[in-house]
């Protein structure tokens, strides 16, 4: 089934514009890597790709998580106020742990620099 990414990059590209987004905060909402997203928002590669991806920057859009899976398919989007089955919740969830976690380990590392750097001005630098 062939794809229609000209059309995924502009919903990406639009709905970055409305909530006044830039590719690199888009990528940080979704979860996605930054060369993925500016790859669909600038409809660079256009291969196949984890449906996971068009679910992770539709939640991050604010817009019904397979809308731009539809968008890929040639379909309408789903309507906003569609209901979401419990295996898209269970997805949003999954990806707000990760992001939680992902911040967890980021402040566990720059705690962990801030001590070994105060511990060194204490005793000296070893050796």
């Amino acid at each position: 089934m062939t794809q229609d990414w000209a059309a995924v990059a502009a919903t990406i590209d639009e709905h970055i514009t409305r909530l006044g987004l830039d590719t690199s905060r888009l990528a940080d909402r979704s979860g996605v890597s930054v060369s993925i997203v500016r790859e669909l928002r600038h409809n660079a590669v256009q291969c196949r790709r984890d449906g996971r991806v068009l679910h992770a920057l539709s939640i991050a859009l604010e817009l019904h998580p397979r809308h731009l899976s539809a968008v890929a398919a040639g379909h309408p989007p789903p309507a906003p106020d569609d209901p979401i089955g419990a295996t898209d919740r269970l997805t949003r969830i999954e990806h707000l742990i990760t992001d939680i976690a992902d911040q967890v380990r980021a402040m566990n590392t720059t705690i962990t620099a801030a001590i070994h750097a105060a511990q060194n001005r204490q005793t000296g630098p070893p050796g």
